[in-house]
């Protein structure tokens, strides 16, 4: 089997070779993406490939599978870049699967993509991908399941997958992460239990989170096995106000969405965090997400629990941990984070 993975280099990325290159029936993997990197895993040819430009096709030809990552969270204060690539640059991936005749197309959606939930109940994949507007990245997921709705329709005989996984965490993901959400102004040594002294307890904050291994289980499972459709991804347990202030060792204070909200507002606009107020709008209206069609047809059962990814990442944070990948590795920030500093936070570096 031949699969290509576009957008090969990230946090979920990096994991999917890593599990295609150890599965037997898995014979080549083609990696495209936007910068060469330095990581070399068995099975894997890079190339080097923007969406929004290149010519997709050749480097489809002939694959089993193609796996769609290619997704810009920065610049988080150009929503027209995000687009651009996000939003034109699936269109485009689109386009050239079917006229390569690839057979099987697996997406990375998210639990971003969502409408709120009702009544804190959990969502099964039926749920409405309509996500709260005034986040970009929200609104970029949910356009995108549009075109696959379009996609699915125009082209019946190519087999489809959206996986749509919580939050994604990994120790070598844990310097990336922490500029695309915390800034350069985090310092390492604060991420630990005790330093951080307390917790927002504000309607509708609390985290889905999973392991990107587990989650590059489930692209595997999706791209080896026959199925199609909608699966959400993500472990237990959910991670509440509560248990998180426990894992933090952290009070937990009551504060209302409006006060989170102009928080993160204040801190936004005096270019001290990349993470937009939008963001925080999109994250306390997330649905909990129902994950039986994963476990009942995909056979996918998380090797960690929520809080062992959680914790995985907060000890990256602390060790600085990365991985020899552009948007994975502490050179892209720079010596010091000069690179971050002189972009500014919520721009790409």
């Amino acid at each position: 089997m031949r699969v290509v993975v576009v957008g090969a280099s990230g946090n979920v990325g990096t994991s999917v070779v890593s599990a295609l290159a150890a599965d037997p029936d898995v014979s080549s993997i083609i990696a495209v993406a936007r910068r060469q990197p330095g990581w070399y895993p068995p099975k894997t040819s890079w190339r080097t490939l923007d969406v929004t430009t290149g010519d997709l096709v050749p480097h489809l030809a002939g694959a089993d599978a193609v796996v769609h990552l290619a997704w810009l969270f920065q610049p988080t204060r150009d929503r027209a870049t995000t687009w651009r690539n996000n939003v034109l640059g699936s269109l485009r991936l689109f386009e050239a699967v079917a006229r390569a005749e690839v057979p099987a197309l697996v997406y990375a959606s998210s639990v971003g993509a969502y409408s709120p939930g009702v009544d804190d109940l959990p969502v099964t994949e039926e749920w409405p991908t309509h996500a709260w507007p005034t986040a970009a990245y929200g609104c970029e997921k949910s356009y995108v399941e549009r075109l696959l709705d379009i996609f699915e329709r125009d082209h019946p005989t190519i087999r489809v997958v959206r996986l749509r996984p919580g939050f994604t965490f990994k120790r070598t993901s844990a310097t990336e992460q922490r500029r695309l959400f915390a800034g350069p102004f985090l310092p390492n040594r604060l991420v630990r239990p005790g330093m951080i002294p307390f917790v927002p307890d504000t309607p509708g904050f609390r985290l889905q989170a999973v392991h990107t291994d587990d989650v590059a289980e489930a692209y595997r499972l999706a791209i080896t096995q026959r199925v199609s459709g909608a699966f959400n991804i993500a472990a237990g347990p959910v991670i509440e106000p509560h248990l998180l202030a426990d894992i933090l060792g952290a009070r937990l204070i009551p504060v209302p969405r409006g006060i989170l909200r102009n928080a993160v507002a204040a801190a936004w606009h005096l270019r001290l965090i990349p993470a937009s107020p939008g963001l925080v709008d999109l994250t306390l209206r997330l649905p909990v997400m129902d994950t039986s069609r994963a476990h009942d047809e995909l056979g996918w059962v998380p090797a960690y629990t929520a809080v062992e990814a959680l914790l995985e990442l907060l000890e990256g944070m602390r060790t600085a941990a990365d991985l020899d990948t552009p948007p994975l590795s502490a050179r892209t920030s720079g010596p010091a984070r000069i690179r971050e500093l002189q972009s500014g936070p919520g721009r790409r570096p």
